[in-house]
Protein backbone atom coordinates (compact mmCIF):
# COMPACT_ATOMS: atom_id res chain seq x y z
CA UNK A 1 0.00 0.00 0.00
CA UNK A 2 -0.94 2.56 -1.19
CA UNK A 3 -1.19 0.85 -4.87
CA UNK A 4 -1.78 4.16 -6.65
CA UNK A 5 1.24 6.96 -6.56
CA UNK A 6 3.10 8.97 -7.82
CA UNK A 7 6.81 9.53 -8.56
CA UNK A 8 6.73 13.71 -8.28
CA UNK A 9 3.83 14.47 -6.36
CA UNK A 10 4.62 18.19 -7.15
CA UNK A 11 3.95 17.92 -10.52
CA UNK A 12 0.11 17.23 -9.29
CA UNK A 13 -2.68 19.96 -8.81
CA UNK A 14 -2.23 21.55 -5.49
CA UNK A 15 -5.30 22.21 -3.05
CA UNK A 16 -4.77 24.78 -0.67
CA UNK A 17 -7.06 26.81 1.75
CA UNK A 18 -7.82 30.30 2.31
CA UNK A 19 -6.33 32.33 4.80
CA UNK A 20 -9.92 33.13 6.64
CA UNK A 21 -10.69 29.60 6.70
CA UNK A 22 -11.54 27.87 10.27
CA UNK A 23 -10.39 24.47 10.76
CA UNK A 24 -12.69 21.64 12.18
CA UNK A 25 -11.54 20.49 15.68
CA UNK A 26 -11.33 16.93 16.13
CA UNK A 27 -14.16 16.39 18.96
CA UNK A 28 -13.59 12.71 19.32
CA UNK A 29 -11.42 9.24 18.90
CA UNK A 30 -12.42 5.99 19.23
CA UNK A 31 -10.68 2.51 18.32
CA UNK A 32 -12.26 -0.09 15.82
CA UNK A 33 -13.08 -3.06 17.18
CA UNK A 34 -11.45 -6.32 15.49
CA UNK A 35 -14.47 -8.78 14.01
CA UNK A 36 -14.61 -11.50 11.20
CA UNK A 37 -17.01 -10.54 8.00
CA UNK A 38 -18.47 -13.33 5.63
CA UNK A 39 -16.72 -16.27 5.55
CA UNK A 40 -14.32 -15.66 7.61
CA UNK A 41 -11.64 -12.57 6.81
CA UNK A 42 -10.98 -10.51 9.89
CA UNK A 43 -12.23 -7.06 10.02
CA UNK A 44 -12.10 -3.24 11.73
CA UNK A 45 -15.36 -1.86 12.30
CA UNK A 46 -14.14 1.72 11.66
CA UNK A 47 -17.03 3.49 13.13
CA UNK A 48 -18.79 1.04 15.98
CA UNK A 49 -19.72 2.80 19.07
CA UNK A 50 -19.91 6.34 17.15
CA UNK A 51 -23.20 8.18 17.00
CA UNK A 52 -25.36 8.05 13.78
CA UNK A 53 -25.93 11.43 14.23
CA UNK A 54 -21.87 12.27 13.78
CA UNK A 55 -21.85 9.07 10.81
CA UNK A 56 -24.85 10.71 8.59
CA UNK A 57 -24.71 9.52 5.90
CA UNK A 58 -22.00 6.78 6.45
CA UNK A 59 -23.77 4.07 7.80
CA UNK A 60 -20.47 1.62 8.66
CA UNK A 61 -16.81 1.17 7.49
CA UNK A 62 -15.22 -2.38 7.07
CA UNK A 63 -11.25 -2.05 7.00
CA UNK A 64 -10.60 -5.63 5.59
CA UNK A 65 -7.45 -6.65 6.41
CA UNK A 66 -4.44 -5.70 6.46
CA UNK A 67 -3.59 -9.55 6.26
CA UNK A 68 -0.91 -11.55 4.98
CA UNK A 69 -2.80 -14.91 3.45
CA UNK A 70 -1.12 -18.15 3.36
CA UNK A 71 -1.73 -20.61 0.49
CA UNK A 72 -5.92 -21.85 1.33
CA UNK A 73 -6.83 -18.57 3.57
CA UNK A 74 -8.39 -16.20 1.49
CA UNK A 75 -11.79 -15.88 2.17
CA UNK A 76 -14.73 -14.18 0.96
CA UNK A 77 -18.43 -13.71 1.46
CA UNK A 78 -21.48 -15.94 0.10
CA UNK A 79 -23.96 -14.54 -2.16
CA UNK A 80 -26.42 -12.49 0.24
CA UNK A 81 -29.05 -9.31 -0.46
CA UNK A 82 -29.13 -5.28 0.06
CA UNK A 83 -31.23 -2.66 0.67
CA UNK A 84 -31.50 0.82 0.66
CA UNK A 85 -27.82 2.22 0.61
CA UNK A 86 -24.59 1.88 -1.00
CA UNK A 87 -21.73 -0.25 -1.04
CA UNK A 88 -18.51 1.20 -2.08
CA UNK A 89 -15.28 -1.16 -1.39
CA UNK A 90 -11.52 -0.01 -2.15
CA UNK A 91 -8.84 -2.31 -2.38
CA UNK A 92 -5.68 -1.04 -1.62
CA UNK A 93 -3.72 -4.68 -1.84
CA UNK A 94 -4.87 -7.52 -3.32
CA UNK A 95 -7.84 -8.57 -5.75
CA UNK A 96 -11.45 -9.53 -4.80
CA UNK A 97 -14.09 -10.66 -7.67
CA UNK A 98 -17.85 -9.37 -7.27
CA UNK A 99 -20.94 -9.98 -9.12
CA UNK A 100 -24.49 -9.18 -8.35
CA UNK A 101 -27.99 -10.11 -9.43
CA UNK A 102 -28.60 -7.14 -11.40
CA UNK A 103 -25.62 -7.48 -14.10
CA UNK A 104 -22.85 -5.12 -12.38
CA UNK A 105 -19.48 -6.70 -11.26
CA UNK A 106 -16.17 -7.38 -12.16
CA UNK A 107 -12.75 -7.55 -10.51
CA UNK A 108 -11.58 -4.97 -8.57
CA UNK A 109 -7.74 -4.99 -7.45
CA UNK A 110 -4.53 -2.48 -6.23
CA UNK A 111 -6.40 0.63 -5.87
CA UNK A 112 -9.95 0.02 -7.79
CA UNK A 113 -13.04 1.02 -6.30
CA UNK A 114 -16.50 -0.98 -6.70
CA UNK A 115 -19.26 1.43 -6.50
CA UNK A 116 -22.64 -0.86 -6.00
CA UNK A 117 -25.90 1.28 -5.46
CA UNK A 118 -28.41 -1.35 -4.20
CA UNK A 119 -31.57 1.03 -4.52
CA UNK A 120 -34.59 -1.56 -4.46
CA UNK A 121 -32.28 -4.45 -4.15
CA UNK A 122 -30.35 -7.02 -5.25
CA UNK A 123 -27.95 -9.88 -4.50
CA UNK A 124 -24.38 -9.57 -4.20
CA UNK A 125 -21.22 -11.89 -3.58
CA UNK A 126 -17.82 -10.81 -3.41
CA UNK A 127 -14.62 -13.70 -3.65
CA UNK A 128 -10.63 -13.71 -3.75
CA UNK A 129 -9.99 -15.22 -7.22
CA UNK A 130 -8.87 -18.41 -7.14
CA UNK A 131 -5.80 -17.63 -8.32
CA UNK A 132 -5.30 -15.78 -4.79
CA UNK A 133 -6.55 -18.60 -2.42
CA UNK A 134 -4.03 -20.89 -4.32
CA UNK A 135 -1.04 -18.96 -3.83
CA UNK A 136 -2.03 -16.43 -0.98
CA UNK A 137 -0.92 -12.81 -0.83
CA UNK A 138 -1.32 -9.45 0.98
CA UNK A 139 -5.00 -8.70 1.07
CA UNK A 140 -6.09 -4.89 2.46
CA UNK A 141 -9.70 -3.16 1.35
CA UNK A 142 -12.07 -0.62 2.50
CA UNK A 143 -15.85 -0.94 2.60
CA UNK A 144 -18.30 1.63 3.35
CA UNK A 145 -21.65 1.36 3.16
CA UNK A 146 -23.79 5.25 2.03
CA UNK A 147 -27.09 5.83 3.23
CA UNK A 148 -29.57 7.08 0.75
CA UNK A 149 -32.50 9.21 1.24
CA UNK A 150 -35.76 7.80 1.29
CA UNK A 151 -36.54 9.14 -2.33
CA UNK A 152 -33.61 7.16 -3.66
CA UNK A 153 -34.21 4.36 -1.71
CA UNK A 154 -36.42 2.03 -4.11
CA UNK A 155 -34.17 3.73 -7.20
CA UNK A 156 -33.36 0.97 -9.86
CA UNK A 157 -29.67 -0.83 -8.96
CA UNK A 158 -26.77 0.59 -10.59
CA UNK A 159 -22.79 -0.40 -10.44
CA UNK A 160 -19.80 1.65 -11.26
CA UNK A 161 -16.24 0.42 -12.10
CA UNK A 162 -14.08 2.68 -11.41
CA UNK A 163 -9.83 1.83 -12.29
CA UNK A 164 -7.44 2.80 -10.18
CA UNK A 165 -5.94 5.16 -12.88
CA UNK A 166 -9.01 7.38 -12.81
CA UNK A 167 -8.92 8.48 -9.52
CA UNK A 168 -8.21 12.49 -9.58
CA UNK A 169 -4.76 12.85 -8.08
CA UNK A 170 -3.87 15.89 -6.28
CA UNK A 171 -1.42 17.03 -3.61
CA UNK A 172 -0.90 19.34 -0.79
CA UNK A 173 0.30 22.92 -0.76
CA UNK A 174 4.26 21.91 0.08
CA UNK A 175 3.63 18.77 -1.86
CA UNK A 176 4.00 16.46 1.62
CA UNK A 177 0.96 14.31 0.51
CA UNK A 178 -0.28 12.76 -1.65
CA UNK A 179 -4.40 13.13 -2.08
CA UNK A 180 -6.25 10.64 -3.88
CA UNK A 181 -9.86 12.05 -4.79
CA UNK A 182 -12.47 8.98 -5.13
CA UNK A 183 -15.93 10.58 -5.20
CA UNK A 184 -16.68 14.71 -4.35
CA UNK A 185 -15.32 17.61 -4.90
CA UNK A 186 -11.90 18.88 -3.39
CA UNK A 187 -10.95 22.44 -4.08
CA UNK A 188 -12.61 22.82 -7.55
CA UNK A 189 -11.68 19.17 -8.53
CA UNK A 190 -14.13 16.24 -8.58
CA UNK A 191 -13.49 12.08 -8.30
CA UNK A 192 -15.03 10.43 -10.96
CA UNK A 193 -17.63 8.60 -8.45
CA UNK A 194 -21.17 9.09 -8.88
CA UNK A 195 -23.08 9.68 -5.82
CA UNK A 196 -26.45 10.06 -5.35
CA UNK A 197 -25.81 11.12 -1.28
CA UNK A 198 -23.65 14.26 -1.95
CA UNK A 199 -20.33 12.94 -0.21
CA UNK A 200 -16.37 12.91 -0.29
CA UNK A 201 -14.04 10.31 -0.22
CA UNK A 202 -10.73 10.91 0.18
CA UNK A 203 -7.55 8.41 0.33
CA UNK A 204 -4.57 10.35 1.75
CA UNK A 205 -0.71 9.15 2.03
CA UNK A 206 0.75 11.75 4.57
CA UNK A 207 4.50 11.85 4.37
CA UNK A 208 6.17 11.52 8.14
CA UNK A 209 6.30 14.91 9.97
CA UNK A 210 4.31 16.70 7.06
CA UNK A 211 0.90 18.47 7.60
CA UNK A 212 -2.00 18.89 5.40
CA UNK A 213 -4.87 21.36 5.22
CA UNK A 214 -7.68 20.44 2.78
CA UNK A 215 -10.72 22.40 2.64
CA UNK A 216 -14.08 21.21 3.28
CA UNK A 217 -17.69 21.54 3.03
CA UNK A 218 -19.56 23.22 6.19
CA UNK A 219 -22.85 21.53 5.59
CA UNK A 220 -20.99 18.30 5.51
CA UNK A 221 -19.74 16.53 8.96
CA UNK A 222 -15.66 15.05 8.59
CA UNK A 223 -14.68 11.67 9.61
CA UNK A 224 -10.86 10.29 9.55
CA UNK A 225 -9.98 6.92 9.77
CA UNK A 226 -6.08 5.53 10.31
CA UNK A 227 -5.42 2.87 7.73
CA UNK A 228 -1.62 2.51 8.60
CA UNK A 229 1.01 4.23 10.54
CA UNK A 230 -0.08 7.20 13.22
CA UNK A 231 -0.66 11.42 13.40
CA UNK A 232 -2.58 13.97 14.60
CA UNK A 233 -5.79 15.66 13.51
CA UNK A 234 -7.23 19.19 14.28
CA UNK A 235 -5.78 22.73 15.11
CA UNK A 236 -4.89 21.01 18.61
CA UNK A 237 -2.99 18.09 17.04
CA UNK A 238 -5.54 15.06 18.68
CA UNK A 239 -3.12 11.91 18.37
CA UNK A 240 -5.05 8.91 16.40
CA UNK A 241 -3.01 6.19 14.34
CA UNK A 242 -4.11 2.76 12.46
CA UNK A 243 -6.88 1.54 13.93
CA UNK A 244 -8.88 4.63 15.28
CA UNK A 245 -11.20 6.91 13.97
CA UNK A 246 -11.73 10.60 14.34
CA UNK A 247 -15.08 12.60 14.61
CA UNK A 248 -14.35 16.45 13.51
CA UNK A 249 -16.34 19.28 14.24
CA UNK A 250 -17.87 22.32 12.49
CA UNK A 251 -15.22 24.08 10.51
CA UNK A 252 -14.47 24.84 6.61
CA UNK A 253 -11.05 23.33 6.69
CA UNK A 254 -9.75 19.71 7.77
CA UNK A 255 -6.35 19.72 9.08
CA UNK A 256 -4.02 16.53 9.84
CA UNK A 257 -0.40 16.13 10.25
CA UNK A 258 1.81 12.82 9.86
CA UNK A 259 4.34 11.78 13.32
CA UNK A 260 7.75 12.32 12.81
CA UNK A 261 8.61 8.62 12.64
CA UNK A 262 5.91 6.16 11.34
CA UNK A 263 6.38 2.26 11.88
CA UNK A 264 7.79 -0.25 9.46
CA UNK A 265 4.96 -1.17 7.80
CA UNK A 266 4.04 2.18 6.02
CA UNK A 267 6.74 5.00 5.04
CA UNK A 268 3.40 7.49 5.38
CA UNK A 269 0.42 8.00 7.60
CA UNK A 270 -2.26 6.67 5.55
CA UNK A 271 -5.34 7.97 5.91
CA UNK A 272 -9.23 7.92 4.42
CA UNK A 273 -11.26 11.20 4.66
CA UNK A 274 -14.72 10.87 4.52
CA UNK A 275 -17.74 14.23 4.47
CA UNK A 276 -21.50 13.86 3.20
CA UNK A 277 -24.36 16.05 3.46
CA UNK A 278 -26.31 14.53 6.13
CA UNK A 279 -29.93 13.01 5.32
CA UNK A 280 -31.31 13.51 8.80
CA UNK A 281 -34.11 11.01 8.12
CA UNK A 282 -34.61 8.45 10.65
CA UNK A 283 -32.24 5.14 9.93
CA UNK A 284 -33.22 1.36 10.25
CA UNK A 285 -30.77 -0.89 10.24
CA UNK A 286 -31.64 -4.74 10.14
CA UNK A 287 -28.46 -6.51 8.61
CA UNK A 288 -28.03 -5.84 4.55
CA UNK A 289 -30.95 -3.96 4.88
CA UNK A 290 -30.90 0.17 5.76
CA UNK A 291 -34.61 1.84 5.35
CA UNK A 292 -36.69 4.21 6.97
CA UNK A 293 -39.19 2.18 9.42
CA UNK A 294 -39.48 -1.07 10.80
CA UNK A 295 -42.36 -1.98 8.62
CA UNK A 296 -39.99 -1.22 5.45
CA UNK A 297 -37.24 -3.90 6.88
CA UNK A 298 -40.03 -6.42 7.60
CA UNK A 299 -41.19 -5.95 3.49
CA UNK A 300 -37.42 -5.88 2.83
CA UNK A 301 -36.87 -9.28 4.47
CA UNK A 302 -40.33 -10.65 2.71
CA UNK A 303 -39.21 -9.75 -0.82
CA UNK A 304 -35.56 -11.27 0.18
CA UNK A 305 -37.44 -14.76 1.25
CA UNK A 306 -39.82 -14.64 -1.67
CA UNK A 307 -36.94 -14.23 -4.67
CA UNK A 308 -37.75 -10.73 -5.54
CA UNK A 309 -34.41 -9.01 -4.48
CA UNK A 310 -33.34 -11.09 -7.36
CA UNK A 311 -31.17 -14.79 -8.20
CA UNK A 312 -28.47 -15.64 -8.79
CA UNK A 313 -27.28 -16.38 -12.04
CA UNK A 314 -27.63 -19.63 -13.70
CA UNK A 315 -23.82 -18.88 -15.47
CA UNK A 316 -22.40 -17.60 -12.07
CA UNK A 317 -18.88 -18.00 -11.97
CA UNK A 318 -18.39 -17.63 -8.60
CA UNK A 319 -20.81 -20.47 -7.46
CA UNK A 320 -24.62 -21.05 -6.31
Amino acid sequence: MPAVTVENPLSLPRVSVGAESTPRPARAVSTAPSGLEGEGFPVRRAFAGIDYRHLDPFIMMDQMGEVEYAAGEPKGTPWHPHRGFETVTYIMDGTFVHQDSHGGGGTITNGDTQWMTAGSGLLHIETPPESLVMSGGLFHGLQLWVNLPKADKMMPPKYQDIRAGGLKLLTSEDGGALIRLIAGDLGGHSGPGSTHTPITMIHLSVNPGATVTLPWRKDFNALAYGLAGRGFAGPGERPFQMGQAVVFGEGDAVTLRAHDKQDSRSANFEVVLLGGLPIREPMMQYGPFVMNTHAELAQAFDDFQAGRLGSIPADSPLGR
